[in-house]
């Protein structure tokens, strides 16, 4: 499924084949279009097409070019539209300072007033931001306790812009301009950019894509983004398309939430293993509680499965690189299980086998375990987490408290001997020190590896 979060089918370039542009975007797999008003007139038209056609959602806003003619009147009727049921967002709105059509002054007024009328209805904003980022990030930051939400649309700054973005709690978009072959800065730009923060637009009938450059844009084209965003991420084109409609669904409330937990799910070209949801640590990092997402994946399960239900579920092994034993949960709280579900691997051919484990599988179970997973496990990956006991403590909150730090570096010790490829992790969260971290992993004779802060999969 794919989700174009900004379009403009309401302007007269769609006039003549506008149910041709919106049956070929569904053969495309575009199940939901934003339409996007940039006046109270296309405000209006594109409620108006949102209740027309099925998978078409409005919002509703005054574009900053006209924010120095717009009436009170028409104001006052914007308003009282943004109640309708099919309006899931505010906009688009925001600064323009290249054109300045409109006086700064005014275009501020307005801004704020679009970002007062999604506070009251509670809905997201859609900004347009051009030349005008300091005055736009510095607007923002005044409603920074304020519940309000958002995206900044056919995004092409910094990314310095992308980081105070982020920690507004925005998303960022991306539309065909990502695809030019000499967008270079722009692709570097999207690579900072948190894939849970990413979402894709075409701004039809501008800005197609380099593959229809020239063209009228429209909302099938969104296709084309997939496979440039999916190579920047280093993610299949699935991945992409997948996170993508998920943050669509949680800004926008378009689509679903998909909240049947996985106990099997694809990232790249692995197959992760979601076995158990118990852990013996509680990590600050984790969002297991909270957002139980991985990758637009939903693993919070309600109940753990049978080793017979995660086999029946697996479907064709071998197509992928490897299978992980990693979830939401600590594997080893289900030894038993991951030992017949990898035995059940091996003898189906799986190339490559990997647990995932915050090493304390022996305090978990009372006894030496990697023994009993020789053969069994070709990778084991070790979240270290701290340079210390003290440091992991308080990251970790570990339930066996200062015996958990000397346990996993004592699993280190003897997954050496057993398994051919052993890494310690950390996660690059300040108080971590990377480095004695490393030097830990170098004395035990391991592999180790740096894992991004809010990063997972």
């Amino acid at each position: 499924m794919l989700v174009d979060t900004h379009t403009h089918l309401d302007f007269p370039e769609y006039e003549q084949d506008l149910r041709e542009v919106i049956e070929r975007a569904k053969a495309e797999g575009v199940e939901y279009i934003l339409v996007v008003g940039t006046d109270l007139p296309s405000s209006k038209r594109s409620l108006a097409l949102s209740q027309l056609y099925q998978g078409l959602f409005a919002s509703l806003g005054i574009h900053p070019h006209e924010a120095s003619r717009v009436s009170e009147g028409d104001w006052q009727e914007l308003k009282g539209l943004a109640r309708e049921p099919k309006v899931v967002a505010v906009g688009e709105t925001g600064l323009d300072y290249h054109y300045n059509y409109s006086t700064k002054e005014d275009q501020k007024v307005l801004f704020r007033r679009h970002i007062e009328l999604a506070l009251e209805s509670n809905l997201p904003l859609i900004i347009h931001n051009r030349e005008a980022t300091q005055d736009c990030i510095s607007i923002l930051r005044e409603y920074a306790t304020s519940p309000l939400k958002g995206v900044f649309h056919c995004f092409s700054g910094t990314t310095e812009t992308v980081k105070a973005v982020v920690n507004l709690g925005f998303y960022i978009s991306f539309a065909g301009p990502v695809t030019f072959p000499n967008a270079h800065r722009l692709r570097e730009t999207v690579k900072s950019v948190p894939v849970e923060r990413l979402l894709m637009e075409t701004d039809s009938p501008f800005l197609a894509p380099q593959p229809k450059r020239g063209k009228r844009n429209e909302p099938s084209y969104i296709k084309y983004l997939v496979p440039v965003l999916a190579q920047l991420y280093g993610l299949s084109e699935e991945d992409i398309s997948r996170i993508t409609s998920l943050n669509a669904f949680r800004l926008l409330g378009l689509g679903t939430n998909h909240r049947k937990g996985k106990v099997a799910y694809a990232i790249r070209n692995s197959l992760y293993l979601n076995i158990t949801n118990r852990c013996s640590n509680s990590c600050t990092f984790c969002p297991r509680e909270s957002l139980p997402y991985v990758k637009g994946h939903y693993l919070g399960l309600e109940e753990e499965p049978t080793p017979q239900e995660i086999m029946e579920g697996l479907g064709d092994v071998t197509r992928y690189d490897e299978v992980v034993f990693c979830g939401y949960g600590e594997p080893t709280e289900r030894l038993e299980v991951v030992k017949t579900v990898a035995r059940y691997l091996r003898n189906k051919g799986v190339r490559r086998i990997r647990l995932n484990t915050n090493g304390q599988g022996d305090l978990i179970n009372r006894r030496s375990v990697s023994e009993e997973l020789r053969g069994l496990i070709d990778s084991v990956c070790i979240s270290l987490n701290s340079q210390n006991n003290e440091g992991y403590k308080v990251l970790c909150s570990p339930s066996h408290g200062d015996r958990a730090y000397q346990a996993l570096l004592s699993f280190t010790q003897r997954a050496r001997e057993v398994f051919p490829e052993v890494t310690m992790t950390v996660v690059d969260i300040p108080g971590v020190d990377i480095e004695a971290c490393r030097q830990i992993a170098s004395n035990l004779g391991v592999g180790f590896r740096v894992r991004r802060y809010n990063d997972l999969g």
